[in-house]
This record gives structure tokens, C-alpha cells and sequence, in this order.
């Protein structure tokens, strides 16, 4: 009997060991009674009834789903190779398992065949420079088609757009040419304003050179307007004291003639070869007479 009672235990530990099932905070479970579904079960410990029902389990974190490179003909005839990566995660575990056989082909499919749509309505060139418009489309264009099976598209990313060789050779050849003409503007540019920042300091330098002349000549003029100021009170200083003295000496006519004698001999002692006699002079000859008289006079006087 023991035999018996043994194994009978150890059936019925495999049957419970198989009933319990553990499912995962990143997953959900779906039971199916006799091959249909019953419910859903979320996180956490479950029991189910083998053989009778089954467990299928369901990731619903967020999934990356790498597009395969393809070739798309742009609006311009031009051939591009496009290749992009999906974020989506799982919303309804139920549809994404019995409304959709294999999802990620048929997402994969479904990315493809959208960016050929969205890429042949547009140009070369705004293909190259509208990847987030394009990211933008694919998004909604998935998101719409994806809803029925239960998966929400929550990002699309466009990897590469690889235009062809002889294109790539044109684009790099145009992309040389601009630089070149904006080194060119830039090296004018600089040229323009060097010329310009040194007219202004040349015209600068000769504003502040003729304002320092100006300067110059108003304080030299100011230097000898006080200077012949100072000669002038100084002679006029001079010229009151003698006018003083003599008044205040009473000079006769004789004595005035004498001095004016004197300064006829240093006039005459000069280079010049000729003399101009002052109006003056003929009163002062009168003078000089009587200084004859005075000495033919005294001459006389010492004879006798």
C-alpha cells in the first residue's frame, strides 16, 4: 500500500506544482478553459485546473522593434535607404494575442510600407531635414492601425536616410561651395570692417592732433599775450619812474639836449646808412644853440 500512497502524493505534488502559477509585475496571463479564453490575470500567485486550462503569459513593458533598411523613391525620383526603430508596449494582452497572429511582422510590415507612403510624397531635401516630421506621421499612421491589437506606438525614431553615392558626392560638393562662400563673406566682412575701424582711427588720430595744435597755439598765443603784458607794465613801470625822476629833477633844455645828443651818437653808431631825424628835432637845435652860447660864454669869462 505504501507504494501506492507514495505515488499517489507525488501526483498530486506535480498536479499542484503545475496548477500554482507565479506571474510577474511586468507581466499578464491569460487563462484559456478547453482552449478558450476565461480571464486575464494580473501580477501575483494564481491556480488554474490542468489539463483543463492553460496559461499563456504577456510582456507589457515598453519593446523596441528594429525596421529593416529599405529603399523608398522620393517625390523627386531620388532613391533613399530608410530604416527606423519602434517603441511600443503592449495596452490589451487579450487582443495582442488572439486579434493578431505574429505582431511584430505585422507592425514591421506595417512601418515599412507607411514610410514608403510617407517618403514618396516628399522631396529629397525635406527628407533629409524633416526627420521629426516623419517620426511624427509613422507615429500615427501605427498608433492607428496598432490599436485593434492591443499595443500603443510610443515612439518611432527614423535611424538613417542614406541617399545614393552620386547624390551624397553633390550634397558634400554643395555643402564645400557654401562653406567656401561664407568664408568668403566672413573674410570680407572682416576686410570691410578693418578698413572701416581704421578710417575711424585715422580720422580719430587727426581730430585729437588738431585739437592738441589748437591747444598748443591758444596757450603759446595766451603765453605771449601775458608775456607782452608783463614787457608792457614793466616798461610802463620803468617809464613812470623816469618820467617821475625827470620831473622831479627839473632837467633843464641844455641837459635834455645833452641826452638827446648821446642818443643820436648810439643811433648813429648802428648799420644803417641812413638817419631819420624826429619833427622834434628843430626845437632841440634851438636847445643846442643856447648850450653854444652857454659855452663861448664861460669860454670868454676864463680869458679874462
Amino acid at each position: 500500500m505504501f507504494p501506492v500512497y507514495a505515488a499517489l502524493v507525488a501526483v498530486v505534488v506535480v498536479y499542484i506544482r503545475y496548477s500554482l502559477r507565479i506571474v510577474e509585475q511586468h507581466e499578464r496571463g491569460l487563462v484559456q478553459t478547453f482552449g478558450q479564453y476565461s480571464r486575464t490575470v494580473n501580477p501575483g500567485l494564481s491556480l488554474i485546473f490542468p489539463p483543463f486550462q492553460t496559461m499563456r503569459f504577456v510582456d507589457v513593458r515598453e519593446q523596441v522593434l528594429d525596421v529593416p533598411p529599405q529603399e523608398v523613391i522620393t517625390k523627386d525620383n531620388a532613391a533613399v535607404t530608410v530604416d527606423a526603430v519602434i517603441y511600443f508596449q503592449v495596452t490589451d494582452p487579450f487582443k495582442v494575442v488572439y486579434n493578431i497572429s505574429n505582431f511584430v511582422l505585422a507592425i514591421t510590415k506595417l512601418a515599412q510600407t507607411n514610410l514608403r507612403n510617407i517618403i514618396g510624397e516628399m522631396e529629397l531635401d525635406h527628407v533629409l531635414t524633416s526627420r521629426e516630421h516623419i517620426n511624427k506621421q509613422l507615429r500615427q499612421a501605427l498608433d492607428e492601425a496598432s490599436d485593434k491589437w492591443g499595443v500603443r506606438a510610443n515612439r518611432v525614431e527614423i535611424q538613417k536616410v542614406e541617399p545614393p553615392r552620386d547624390i551624397t558626392d553633390s550634397m558634400s560638393k554643395q555643402m564645400k561651395a557654401e562653406r567656401e562662400k561664407r568664408a568668403a563673406i566672413l573674410d570680407a566682412e572682416g576686410a570691410k570692417q578693418a578698413f572701416i575701424l581704421k578710417g575711424e582711427g585715422e580720422r580719430q588720430s587727426a581730430i585729437l592732433k588738431a585739437e592738441g595744435q589748437k591747444q598748443s597755439a591758444i596757450l603759446q598765443a595766451e603765453g605771449q599775450a601775458q608775456a607782452m603784458m608783463k614787457v608792457a607794465d614793466a616798461e610802463k613801470y620803468q617809464t613812470e619812474i623816469v618820467f617821475t625822476a625827470i620831473h622831479n629833477g627839473k632837467p633843464t633844455n641844455d641837459l635834455i639836449a645833452i641826452k638827446y645828443l648821446e642818443t643820436l651818437a648810439k643811433m648813429a653808431q648802428g648799420q644803417a646808412t641812413k638817419i631819420f631825424m624826429p619833427v622834434e628835432s628843430t626845437s632841440l637845435l634851438g636847445s643846442l644853440a643856447g648850450v653854444k652860447e652857454l659855452f663861448v660864454d664861460q669860454a670868454k669869462a676864463k680869458n679874462n
